[in-house]
């Protein structure tokens, strides 16, 4: 039997493609993630690298698989181990290594966010967060996010339940994720005008 769990992998992606284009607006080297009008929404919203984080977002619960959910695989331990083996995949692709790793580990961290925020009825509630220095239980108590439902998926009283917990995380993470691909957007397609004028001052 799996238990009921906090917000559904939908709400966590969402959050994990947030960070990502988040950190898209902290300045410094990006213009590699760009692509010009004409492209792709895919290449537009950041290819695989954004596509990765939204996964991310959601992967902490993987833990599922081994019966031990919201213990190491939700904490800062988890979210350092993250962030580390994404600036080594970074340095090994020639990518900005700060850059890539503060997206991962933003990505993964934000289900520690979303589970912290949620409505959890297990016991003990929350997450362990302060894995491995601590093995205490963490739970804001705020309920902004509805419980899912994972056993008996198919009744029409588990369907109701995570449609419910869905609707409420597109109400509240929705808005943030619109917001803030239209501001990346709008960043990023000045990048290569104003890379190319600051070329041309230079020479």
């Amino acid at each position: 039997m799996i238990a009921p769990k906090m917000p559904s992998p939908i709400g966590h992606a969402l959050a994990g493609l947030a960070a990502a284009w988040a950190v898209d607006l902290v300045p410094g080297d990006r213009a590699w993630r760009t692509a010009p009008e004409p492209a792709s929404w895919f290449r537009r919203a950041g290819d695989g690298l954004t596509l990765g984080c939204g996964a991310l977002g959601a992967a902490a619960d993987l833990d599922h698989l081994f019966m031990t959910h919201r213990t190491a695989t939700h904490s800062i331990g988890a979210i350092a181990f993250v962030g580390l083996f994404a600036a080594a995949l970074a340095a090994n692709a020639q990518r900005p290594v700060a850059r890539v790793a503060l997206m991962c580990a933003a990505a993964y961290s934000t289900h520690l966010l979303l589970d912290w925020l949620g409505v959890d009825t297990s016991v003990p509630r929350g997450i362990q967060a302060l894995w491995p220095f601590s093995h205490e239980w963490f739970i804001s108590g705020l309920d902004l996010f509805g419980q899912t439902e994972r056993r008996d998926v198919w009744t029409v009283a588990s369907l109701l339940t995570n449609v419910k917990a869905v609707v409420g995380e597109l109400a509240l993470v929705g808005p943030i994720v619109v917001a803030l691909w239209l501001v990346r957007i709008k960043t990023l397609t000045r990048l290569p005008s104003e890379m190319a004028r600051g070329d041309h001052a230079a020479k």
